[in-house]
């Protein structure tokens, strides 16, 4: 009995909050930044993938093929070793932003093409005689994808894009990667504490719970803006 309340010792998890919290708000800020930049990439990777030059569509269907069949952490290892640390590129003289940018950029690269092919799919939805009608008032390809085909395909897959979100925040975890500092990665450090040897499992329920914190608003979030903007048909 007395090993069972050790298991469940809530004193080292409280004593360090602090440190978890902070932990948490560097997952938020990876999330964040992540999630803009991986729309904007996405987004960019659709109108090459539907585009009427055949190179460009040659460069967003190899790019999307090649990045959704990567692991995430070689990706970032990519960023973090072979551009960084062997190329020598950096954002900042500080580590610990060039690290962070760096995981940004590997994480929105990749989260970019499963945001592509959601695109993609919602603009399958469009009807073709919307396209046709914008040719025939004289609109080009980037106006009539701007104007008409990109908002509609947009409201139609609202709730995949809120599922890449959801699975982006978890993917957080892989950060380590890239050398960023954050929630998975300050759980790891604190259990290798002798202060966690009878605390352990309060430290991964809490970081547990923490993620849900994160994910599920998100999950009702975007399945409430799914129907708020669905398209009757």
């Amino acid at each position: 009995m007395e090993q069972l309340l050790d298991l469940f010792d809530f004193g080292p998890f409280f004593d360090n909050i602090d440190v978890i919290l902070d932990g948490f708000w560097a997952t938020v800020r990876l999330a964040l930044a992540s999630a803009v930049l991986s729309l904007l990439i996405g987004t960019i990777l659709v109108a090459f993938r539907v585009a009427p030059v055949p190179v460009l569509r040659w460069v967003g269907t190899t790019y999307v093929n090649i990045v959704r069949n990567t692991p995430l952490t070689l990706v970032l290892l990519m960023c973090s070793l072979a551009l960084n640390d062997v190329l020598g590129l950096a954002f900042s003289k500080d580590t610990g932003t060039t690290y962070y940018w760096w995981a940004v950029l590997g994480l929105s690269g990749y989260t970019g093409a499963f945001v592509c092919e959601a695109l993609r799919s919602g603009i399958n939805t469009v009807p073709l005689g919307q396209a046709e009608a914008a040719r025939s008032i004289g609109l080009t390809f980037t106006q009539s994808l701007r104007m008409i085909i990109l908002p509609q395909a947009f409201r139609a897959v609202v709730a995949p894009l809120g599922s890449i979100l959801i699975a982006m925040i978890k993917n957080t975890t892989v950060a380590a990667a890239a050398s960023y500092a954050e929630a998975a990665v300050v759980m790891k450090d604190l259990i290798e504490k002798p202060s966690f040897a009878s605390g352990a499992l309060p430290l991964f329920i809490g970081v547990a719970v923490g993620f849900m914190i994160l994910t599920l608003p998100t999950g009702f979030f975007f399945g409430w803006l799914a129907k708020r903007t669905a398209v009757a048909r």
